[in-house]
């Protein structure tokens, strides 16, 4: 293996690179046309890859970038679980944030890729399901106090055992959550997904020979280590030092940091998370798979971006962490948040640090995630059995995504989402969405004013108003952060405007909505005015171009020319 790694011709390596990303790509495509879930194939909130027996990544596809980093924990869990005991037509699930899932609703599908009687790969797939059980509906418990009120814990398990489905284990499983119908077809895309990344990795094995596709492999990853780290010796060396701010915890507890130190030496960053905020009794703590995923989007965001994401791209990195702070919670603290926050704190901060280090690289805050789920009953379509009240649904809010943050490259994207995500997850079609539930939109827009300003200006975050159409209350929880601290400015750039969301209900006050809610009651045709914030700003304002400023203005994004032109 070692002479042909070294000898391999590299436009063979290059074909089976992309080759590679092309597969990925292609599972997400199944995914997206075959599962039943507006979460999954409206706004995308999925991930594919491929990982060796070992953990390692492979490679991915460009979705979500929080799930993947945490895949190889859960690759290598599922490895030494079933150790000896993986047979070609079985397929894996898993979801507990304690062996490498990020969150309870993420769950992952494992498909085996054999050569010959050996499994060398795992095609995965990775979708946040609508409902995974526990105490509230949508999988966010704002009130979770133990990761045993978030949902269904799925430790390692086989679903499949030599191509014939466990009936009682799937039985069991879609009995855990409130739409089992949505959740089984979403299971069987992410399935059907799985087994298109098998076919796929088969179909280039057998033309490349095994051989050739693990040693082409090998450089691949590689490759990406030496791109990676020919990037990180450009920057200063030094210890540099970073913190991010949450809002809160819903407990009462405010300004819940995370504090990142990185020593930059040569090609290597040694990345101490230690000095973070304890964990709470609250969906805000990480799990070590989910903090050491936002460890490696964060480097991710700093290099070149047509450098693949894979095991080699974060050799580089050494991580100390210590248990029971925030960002590495003991086993059993709730979780369900972390994705979001503190996941993208733990980003930021580490960003914040790096920027001295390498200005023409480091990006300003995303908008933070601000999630409402609502549920209740269509009066438009009759529930199953003739039960009285509608069809029930559980709709999830992806509109109005926030403002990505700027660069040194320009402004940031208008409405792109929040920093986990990077654009990977979408708003999808609001017609659509009115014809899939009871809601109607009176507005969809951006909001003026909300990005920071900087030479660089943060993207505006969006506004929607809306009418709940039900013939009977609803219910609503949330889950997020971000109506206290904006998303960040760097090098001199403001932050961004924080979300507000209001409730509007005949006969009452409008009611600030909380990041951190269970049990909103929402009547027939009350109003909801969703208004997320935008991205940070990068670098001095004072340098932003006078046409840019015009453009602006002319745009809508922003309403008035800054206090020192305004004459």
């Amino acid at each position: 293996m070692s002479n042909l790694r070294n000898t391999i011709d590299p436009i063979v390596v290059s074909v089976i690179r992309h080759r590679l990303l092309v597969i990925v790509e292609e599972m997400g495509e199944a995914m997206l046309c075959t599962s039943y879930s507006q979460i999954l194939n409206s706004s995308r909130d999925f991930s594919t890859a491929i990982c060796d027996l070992d953990g390692r990544l492979i490679a991915q596809a460009e979705h979500v970038p929080i799930h993947v980093g945490a895949l190889p924990y859960a690759a290598k869990a599922i490895s030494d679980f079933f150790a000896g005991d993986i047979h070609q037509g079985d397929v894996f699930l898993l979801n507990d944030p304690y062996h490498g899932g990020n969150h309870l609703p993420d769950l992952t599908v494992f498909v085996p890729v054999f050569a010959g009687e050996r499994p060398r790969f795992w095609s995965i797939n990775r979708a946040h399901q609508s409902d995974i059980g526990g105490a509230t509906h949508g999988a966010y418990n704002a009130a979770a106090t133990d990761i045993w009120q978030e949902g269904i814990r799925i430790t390692p398990l086989r679903l499949y055992d030599r191509g014939e489905v466990r009936r009682d284990l799937l039985e069991m499983i879609a009995t855990n959550v409130r739409h089992p119908r949505d959740f089984r077809g979403d299971l069987a895309a992410m399935i059907g997904s799985a087994h298109v990344g098998e076919r796929r990795l088969l179909a280039l094995a057998a033309e490349f020979g095994w051989p050739v596709a693990d040693a082409a492999i090998e450089a691949v990853l590689d490759g990406a280590e030496r791109q990676t780290r020919a990037v990180i010796t450009q920057w200063r060396d030094g210890v540099y030092h970073g913190e991010a701010v949450l809002d809160d915890d819903g407990r009462g507890h405010d300004d819940i940091y995370i504090r990142a130190t990185v020593e930059k030496r040569g090609s290597d960053l040694l990345i101490d998370l230690s000095d973070s905020y304890e964990e709470v009794a609250s969906f805000i703590n990480s799990s070590y798979p989910n903090m050491r995923s936002a460890v490696v989007v964060a480097l991710s965001y700093l290099i070149d971006p047509d450098t693949p994401k894979n095991d080699g791209t974060f050799r580089p990195i050494t991580v100390i962490a210590k248990p029971g702070t925030v960002v590495w919670a003991n086993p059993g603290m709730p979780v369900t948040l972390a994705t979001n926050h503190c996941g993208q704190e733990i980003m930021e901060a580490i960003i914040k640090a790096l920027a001295p280090a390498c200005p023409d690289r480091a990006i300003a805050g995303w908008g933070r995630r601000f999630r409402i789920a609502i549920q209740g009953r269509d009066p438009r379509a009759p529930a199953p059995g003739d039960i009285p009240g509608g069809k029930p649904f559980i709709w999830h809010f992806f509109q109005a995504r926030p403002g990505g943050g700027a660069s040194p490259a320009g402004d940031g994207w208008p409405g792109a989402g929040e920093w986990q995500a990077a654009g990977g997850i979408k708003f999808g079609s609001l017609e659509v969405t009115e014809v899939r539930f009871p809601l109607f939109f009176r507005r969809h827009e951006f909001r003026p004013d909300s990005g920071g300003t900087g030479k660089y200006r943060g993207g505006p975050g969006g506004i929607v108003e809306m009418v709940v159409e039900t013939a009977a209350p609803a219910v609503a929880n949330t889950a997020g952060d971000g109506v206290r601290h904006g998303a960040c400015g760097i090098l001199g750039g403001a932050d961004g405007l924080p979300h507000r969301y209001t409730l509007y209900s005949e006969g009452s006050p409008p009611r600030a909505i909380k990041t951190k809610e269970t049990g909103i009651l929402i009547h027939p045709g009350d109003v909801l005015v969703l208004e997320s914030g935008g991205g940070g700003g990068w670098g001095d304002p004072a340098d932003r171009s006078p046409d840019a400023i015009a453009a602006d203005i002319e745009n809508g994004f922003v309403t008035a020319l800054p206090p020192e032109e305004d004459s």
